[in-house]
């Protein structure tokens, strides 16, 4: 910076010092009334504000409860348009579930006798197929048993007939 115009002293300097401490209480009662004064004037705003602010808050909050009001009665209203409609349709359903019982039923009732029907058309045709594999059995086993006393009966020659020329070819 530079140089200073004039130089003070210390005498000067504690004159200056003694003067502000004798004047600075008074200097600084001034600032603070002023500052109370300040404070209090901001005080008195901010108190009005909040009065106003209180107002206004409590006329929003009245138009926010007749909202919530017509809000509540339309929404109740709803419900008992809702409730009224899903009644219809249980009554609806439960007229479908009739329904559908007693198409279930005949449609049971329809498939045994469809079932009895078939069960007896097999239970004959078992019967008249067993008839005649009990028939062919018995033809398969007589001709069998014809076969096999047939055979007995070539044997049994075939046999003396080995001995009997056996025996004569002993013999010579």
């Amino acid at each position: 910076m530079g140089e200073p115009a004039v130089e003070i002293g210390e005498k000067e300097l504690k004159k200056i010092g003694t003067y502000v401490k004798k004047h600075l209480p008074e200097w600084m009662g001034e600032l603070r009334r002023e500052r109370e004064l300040d404070l209090v004037e901001r005080i008195v705003r901010v108190e009005e504000e909040l009065k106003s602010l209180r107002e206004v808050m409590e006329t929003r909050f009245a138009a926010l409860d007749e909202r919530f009001e017509t809000m509540q009665e339309y929404m109740e209203t709803r419900f008992e348009a809702a409730n009224e409609r899903f009644k219809s349709i249980d009554q609806r359903f439960e007229t479908m579930q009739q329904n559908m019982d007693q198409r279930f039923e005949t449609m049971q009732q329809n498939m045994d006798q469809r079932f009895e029907s078939m069960q007896e058309n097999t239970d004959k045709r078992f019967e008249s197929m067993q008839q005649y594999m009990d028939k062919r059995f018995e033809t398969v086993q007589q001709n069998m048993d014809k076969r096999f006393s047939q055979h007995q009966w070539m044997m049994g020659i075939g046999f003396t007939l080995m001995a009997a020329l056996m025996g004569l070819l002993n013999f010579f």
